[in-house]
């Protein structure tokens, strides 16, 4: 089992992470897309490595905005697993999309 981050390493993660934020034990970020099949597409590509990875976030897609909110639920918290899925979904998403909300 995933060993839960403190909050000290939550926010020194957080800070190499600009995008995401951490509310009620979850870090979460909404990628904002050109249209829904942009992101309908992403969330493809995350759906593939949430499940290669045996972690899955919670996705709310509205039209062109996809958030993501990731946590442990077995640690009961927030993870190393967590930041993993997280930098895997920064790098899945188009760069003009990077660094906008």
């Amino acid at each position: 089992m995933a060993e839960r981050l403190t909050p000290e390493e939550i926010k020194n993660r957080l800070a190499e992470m600009p995008e995401w934020a951490e509310t009620g034990g979850e870090i979460h970020r909404t990628f904002a897309f050109a249209d829904f099949v942009e992101a309908m597409g992403f969330v493809n590509r995350i759906a593939i490595d949430a499940e290669r990875a045996n972690h899955h976030p919670d996705i709310l897609i509205r039209y062109n905005k996809v958030t993501l909110r990731l946590s442990t639920h077995d640690a009961g918290g927030i993870t190393e697993k967590d930041f993993a899925l997280a930098a895997i979904a920064e790098s899945r998403a188009p760069q003009e999309v990077r660094h906008s909300a």
